[in-house]
């Protein structure tokens, strides 16, 4: 008996490099609005990688 295994479908992106642009500028308009909260530096990251994920 032969049992056939289907290969998984290929993975979709689920954003494209226009959504994370669009995100990059929300994230930079809430840290300049926000500058003095602490937990700032978190956004401040986060728009970094989203720079760096838009360019692959």
């Amino acid at each position: 008996m032969t049992t056939m295994t289907a290969e998984p479908s290929r993975a979709r992106a689920v954003l494209s490099n226009e959504d994370f642009k669009l995100l990059q500028e929300a994230v930079l308009f809430y840290l300049k609005a926000h500058e003095d909260d602490p937990i700032s530096s978190k956004y401040s990251n986060l728009y970094h990688r989203l720079g760096s994920a838009g360019r692959r």
